[in-house]
């Protein structure tokens, strides 16, 4: 989702050992959703946000733009801290070798990196609304993916999703009126567009990857391995990020950038740190709710933000918003409806399935007591 890295988290499908946490009064659970409801969407909602203003007011470098998406990782000592204080030894075990998971952190890591490069340059060339729009088609590469990598099922509510979507991007595609950065040529506003498309397909394609990684390799998915994985992935996608920087030579420009920035140095500033605390405050939320609730639930709130941003970026940056895009948001809406009914109803069937097994297990101990 949107250059999001704490979106690479997310992944289909609850495991019955994911439901929501028994040990929290009803209250407590539904204030602790509530909370990283708001941090997801206000998280990304800001970042895409501050991503676009950055470009807006003078700035111009993609590296720069690709680096702040990961580059606040430390944010995550916090939780991660936590999570682990109140850990048991046994619970930490792994059976994979560090050697292997370090080297898939790595690769995972790099991947990351490239796809934030490819949103950044997405992001230069199109409106936020537009932008949004088109990393709607996420979730129709994301169940193409996983159908192919993790074997997930192929309904007929799932195809109408990919092919709503598709269309909704198409439509985008065609817009004459591109709706870009004013006086954006028709090639730039393409590249924009297949960056972006390429971008959300990537990013897909590490959710069924990061999801495989969990089931083959790590084979446990609790809050601490999750907050691992993206601590260590963000730390690699940084430092390619930082090489990227200094090896393309854009760190030069940046002092230059910062003085002639629109709104001045202490604006450009605070939009960079602005801009990389709002992913980590997304990343936060992701994971939160992957703990709290299931990664289904979570991958269906952070995807419902993409609905949200169009919207915040017609009253912020006073984006057009004509006919062509609102029916593509509509379509695109109507596509991530049906896709999470799906989803709602297979997390039914895993609920119905889990509380039979506890059923069965209690009628167990009781005849064998």
């Amino acid at each position: 989702m949107a250059g999001n890295e704490a979106s690479v988290l997310v992944h289909h499908g609850t495991s019955l050992n994911q439901l929501p946490l028994q040990k929290f009064k009803r209250w407590h659970w539904w204030l602790l959703v509530s909370i990283n409801i708001f941090f997801l969407l206000a998280g990304q909602c800001a970042a895409v946000l501050l991503g676009r203003y950055y470009y807006d007011k003078g700035g111009n470098s993609k590296w720069l733009a690709t680096l702040v998406q990961t580059a606040a990782f430390p944010i995550l000592l916090v939780p991660l801290l936590f999570v682990s204080s109140t850990l048991k030894p046994s619970t930490e075990s792994t059976s994979s070798s560090i050697a292997v998971i370090s080297f898939i952190y790595v690769i995972l890591g790099v991947v990351i990196a490239g796809d934030n490069m490819l949103y950044s340059v997405g992001l230069l060339y199109l409106s936020a609304s537009t932008y949004s729009l088109i990393c709607a088609t996420q979730l129709a590469f994301n169940a193409i993916f996983s159908y192919f990598i993790n074997s997930q099922k192929f309904t007929a509510l799932i195809f109408n999703s990919v092919v709503v979507l598709s269309l909704s991007a198409s439509l985008i595609a065609v817009n004459d009126d591109s709706s870009g950065p004013s006086g954006l040529s028709k090639w730039k506003y393409a590249l924009g567009f297949l960056t972006t498309l390429a971008a959300s397909a990537l990013y897909s394609l590490l959710l069924s990857l990061m999801q495989l990684t969990f089931q083959k390799v790590l084979k446990r998915e609790t809050f601490a391995v999750v907050l691992d994985m993206q601590m260590y992935t963000s730390v690699v996608a940084t430092c390619v990020a930082i090489i990227g920087l200094f090896a393309s030579g854009e760190w030069r420009t940046l002092h230059g950038e910062m003085n002639g920035f629109a709104e001045g140095r202490t604006s450009y500033i605070m939009t960079i740190i602005g801009t990389a605390v709002s992913w980590q405050v997304c990343s936060v939320g992701v994971v939160g709710l992957i703990f709290v609730v299931s990664s289904l639930f979570s991958n269906v709130i952070s995807t419902l933000s993409l609905a949200l941003t169009p919207i915040a970026s017609v009253i912020i940056f006073h984006d057009k918003m004509n006919g062509v895009k609102i029916i593509a948001m509509l379509m695109a809406i109507w596509g991530f409806a049906t896709y999470i009914y799906q989803n709602y109803r297979d997390d039914l069937k895993a609920r119905k399935l889990h509380s039979e097994h506890a059923d069965g297990n209690h009628q167990f101990s009781t005849s064998y007591c």
